[in-house]
């Protein structure tokens, strides 16, 4: 194994350090939030359909009852 010289010596420097210390923290707090996101994206669209469906419901039986009246049924 060969031995570093005194030029080859890798210097440790802090500003970079922070830099890269903070790129990683970046990436594993958009990589959470975009978890959260897709999490919060599901319960929209169960709570869309569901409304979507009850509407639907709504109004299947109101035609109905129009329909019952309309013709005596």
């Amino acid at each position: 194994m060969t031995e570093l010289g005194p030029e080859e010596v890798p210097v440790s420097d802090p500003e970079t350090r922070e830099l890269r210390y903070r790129h990683h923290r970046a990436r594993r707090q958009a990589r959470i939030r975009a978890k959260e996101e897709t999490r919060l994206a599901r319960y929209r669209f169960w709570i869309v359909l569901i409304v979507l469906v009850a509407i639907a419901a709504v109004f299947v039986v109101l035609v109905w009852h129009q329909v019952q009246k309309l013709f005596g049924l």
